[in-house]
């Protein structure tokens, strides 16, 4: 008696855990940046087109204007590439390539985060919203 309310309990558990994955809502596409982007139903008014290349962005620096929803996109040229802008809650790469966000006046550190081989480190820029 006591093994069949064993495997009942177990068999519970297991049910309740796997009905916890995933749970969040979420569809797995990482679309937002809540603290730092405009809601996902706003559409940009303004695009930022980033190329990356070996080692390197086509810009040293970027300027957007400030509490204005751009759509920052990505596009690897040359290499497999990232784009993240921590303090911006921005992360892209080949998977996701845009994101939408409306951001505070600052200087912002753009960096590639995917490791692309020797000249990796130096690749960054600056994201200038004014």
């Amino acid at each position: 008696m006591h093994k069949k309310w064993a495997i009942l309990l177990t068999a519970a558990a297991l049910a309740l855990a796997l009905s916890a994955c995933g749970g969040s809502g979420s569809n797995g596409n990482n679309t937002s940046a809540s603290d730092s982007s405009a809601p996902a139903a706003t559409a940009a008014s303004e695009q930022l087109v980033v190329k990356a290349s070996n080692w390197q962005f086509d810009k040293t620096e970027y300027t957007i204007p400030k509490d204005t929803p751009v759509e920052i996109k990505l596009v690897s040229e040359e290499g497999a590439h990232g784009l993240q802008i921590k303090d911006a809650g921005v992360k892209l790469s080949n998977a996701k390539t845009s994101q939408i966000v409306t951001l505070k006046a600052g200087t912002y550190e753009m960096k590639c985060d995917i490791v692309c081989g020797t000249g990796h480190l130096n690749m960054t820029a600056k994201l200038i919203v004014q």
